[in-house]
């Protein structure tokens, strides 16, 4: 399928990958990924995710709307107070995935950066004469 021909393809008005960087656009700020984050172990209550995230509640109902109407969060009323849950646990997952690649690019450029230190602190690079 030619790149000019995926409005024809089907219902959804925009390739793939323009969806999924959205996506990621939702995912892209911090105190939302720490929601999701709170949200992979259990059902939170917003008061509870506010003493684990310092934010202004207002703050994070900004950011709890985002996850909502990105389709990652839902909520459950009990009386006075709203729970929030995953949608999926497939969120859970992604943000697992997540660390296991960023655990690999730490621990390559924490190699990279011994690999460094030991080159300056060699009195002598090779090849060289002392001079």
């Amino acid at each position: 399928m030619a790149v000019e021909d995926w409005r024809e393809a089907g219902p959804v008005s925009a390739p793939l990958y323009q969806l999924k960087a959205e996506f990621f656009k939702t995912l892209g700020h911090p105190v939302r990924i720490r929601v999701l984050e709170l949200l992979s172990e259990r059902e939170h209550a917003v008061s509870e995710m506010l003493t684990q995230i310092d934010v202004e509640p207002a703050y994070l109902s900004q950011q709890l709307a985002v996850l909502r109407r990105a389709n990652l969060v839902v909520t459950r009323k009990e009386g006075s107070t709203v729970y929030y849950s995953l949608t999926s646990p497939h969120v859970a997952e992604l943000l697992k995935v997540a660390r296991t690649i960023l655990t690999g690019v730490l621990a390559g450029q924490a190699e990279l950066l011994a690999d460094l230190r030991a080159a300056t602190s060699e009195p002598n690079p090779p090849g060289r004469a002392p001079s």
